[in-house]
């Protein structure tokens, strides 16, 4: 009976040491160079549904039911996704809108899991015409997923598809 309740407690106090250590937060973020001027760039990446030529996740589930609401382009657009097991289900909303600057969004995962993250796509002059894309988001771990992101390379993960997804933006607005 001892034997079980220090078993007990020493996982008890594994999980709450773990939880404690483990990342609270997230991070990603990737950049290309783009041979097109700021403000076309900009123009096309403030459209939401122009993710679908680019995105990784696109490619993953051409099939996914995808469903609109509001003006692309502009604050409070949200696209709504149902997809498989790569993609998921759930949503993204432009917040914010900093003309030729950057786009700011929330993404809201339903399923496989539920999440909330916070999103951008930035421009900047690299100058002779060109522009520098970043992508990238930011999320909070909670307990207990934070300390499955111990054993998670994230920025290795979602850092991959957002290089992937860049070639093809880059790809798209050089020809």
């Amino acid at each position: 009976m001892h034997v079980a309740l220090y078993v007990i407690l020493t996982l008890v106090g594994l999980f709450v040491i773990l939880a404690l250590i483990a990342p609270k937060k997230t991070q990603v973020n990737r950049s290309i160079l783009i041979k097109k001027a700021l403000p076309e760039v900009f123009q096309y990446l403030k459209h939401i549904k122009n993710q679908d030529n680019w995105s990784p996740w696109k490619k993953k589930d051409p099939n996914m039911k995808q469903e609109f609401v509001g003006n692309d382009g502009e604050i409070g657009f949200t696209v709504k996704w149902e997809g498989n097991k790569d993609v998921g289900v759930g949503e993204q909303e432009i917040l914010n809108i900093v003309e030729n600057d950057r786009v700011e969004s929330k993404l809201r995962f339903f399923k496989p899991w539920k999440s909330e993250s916070d999103a951008f796509l930035s421009v900047k002059d690299a100058g002779d015409g060109n522009t520098e894309v970043t992508w990238g988001f930011t999320g909070i771990n909670k307990i207990p997923a934070n300390i499955f992101m111990m054993l998670y390379n994230v920025d290795k993960h979602i850092g991959k598809d957002f290089e992937e997804g860049l070639s093809s933006l880059k790809e798209i607005l050089e020809n």
